[in-house]
């Protein structure tokens, strides 16, 4: 009975969400001009004519995976963000190798990490049937990180829809772009700001890992010398049979999309390395991240907005893009 009625007030949400878009269309440039992509704009339920049920079939998908694993959360909304991170967000870091083409999967930050691909097939598979080369792929890795968060406790927003996808991949922007477990601050600032993202943006997102889990050899940097910490001898416990070694992100809340994170980075408790460095950051990222700490309502707000604008980032020629029929190849 709770489960139904949690589906049906989450389904409110969405529903309510889309019905407000068609009041007051908010058009936004696919890119910003940095030279990021331009020309397509993003739209606020512009599925609602071609395919009204595409938010409802990929939030059943969403909502199934995540009951048959709580961590497909984490999975499907870091989809999302390494597509985004590489050349825009156009579905790029779906499409699979093949004899003459190299794709993303195999990039250092992928390769054995990055999950959830078999979801995004089934409800890709799931709106051809019901309204053929309508919905992109790199649409349905927008909504289903939203679902995901709202599925885990988290804030809901407008998803911006209108995204193509591309025929290309690049394995070399992949391995550049995205920023490495064990980045220090000015790092991460960087990454962020080579894309049009703010240090607000950084920090905010970086709250995405109060959910999910990493493996033991994204953290050994964290496993040198744990003195008192009981966090820290509770890791080189758990990473002491195997570097393959699942470790929660958040050991508090792992599978609830909260503030806890930043707690967790105020107690020394952070698991990855970028992490953890944020508390000793500029005057401006400690700052942050003791806000959200203290105020989780201000954390879900600006991680919302922060998503937004990740969802923004363009690829240079989305002309040349599709609307892929099976999102592991091109047309």
């Amino acid at each position: 009975m709770m489960k139904t009625l949690e589906s049906f007030l989450l389904l409110l949400v969405l529903n309510l969400t889309t019905f407000s878009s068609t009041l007051a269309i908010n058009k936004t440039c696919y890119g910003d001009g940095s030279g990021l992509g331009a020309g397509i704009s993003l739209n606020l339920g512009i599925y609602l004519n071609t395919c009204p049920q595409a938010e409802e079939i990929i939030r059943s998908g969403v909502e199934q995976a995540i009951a048959s694993d709580s961590r497909m959360a984490a999975s499907l909304l870091r989809l999302h963000f390494h597509d985004c991170f590489v050349n825009g967000c156009d579905g790029s870091v779906l499409l699979d190798d093949k004899p003459n083409f190299v794709g993303e999967k195999t990039a250092g930050p992928n390769l054995n990490s990055l999950r959830g691909f078999e979801v995004i097939d089934s409800i890709k598979a799931d709106l051809e049937q019901a309204c053929p080369q309508t919905v992109s792929c790199a649409d349905i890795l927008a909504i289903a990180a939203r679902d995901s968060v709202v599925l885990s406790g988290g804030p809901t927003w407008q998803v911006e829809l209108g995204r193509r996808d591309s025929r290309t991949a690049s394995l070399q922007t992949a391995n550049k772009n995205l920023p490495a477990p064990t980045s220090d601050v000015s790092t991460l600032i960087t990454k962020f700001q080579n894309l049009g993202l703010s240090t607000q943006d950084m920090v905010a997102l970086s709250g995405a890992h109060t959910i999910g889990k990493a493996r033991c050899s994204s953290f050994t940097n964290r496993l040198g010398s744990s003195g008192d910490n009981l966090f820290l001898q509770s890791l080189q416990q758990l990473c002491s049979g195997s570097n393959g070694t699942l470790a929660h992100l958040d050991l508090s809340t792992p599978a609830t999309f909260d503030n806890q994170y930043y707690i967790n980075l105020l107690s020394g408790d952070g698991l990855l390395p970028s992490d953890q460095v944020l508390v000793n950051g500029s005057d401006e990222v400690a700052s942050l991240v003791q806000a959200y700490a203290t105020d989780p309502l201000l954390f879900f707000d600006d991680f919302a907005n922060s998503i937004i604008n990740m969802g923004r980032l363009a690829p240079s020629n989305v002309y040349a893009n599709e609307v892929r029929s099976n999102c592991r190849v091109v047309n």
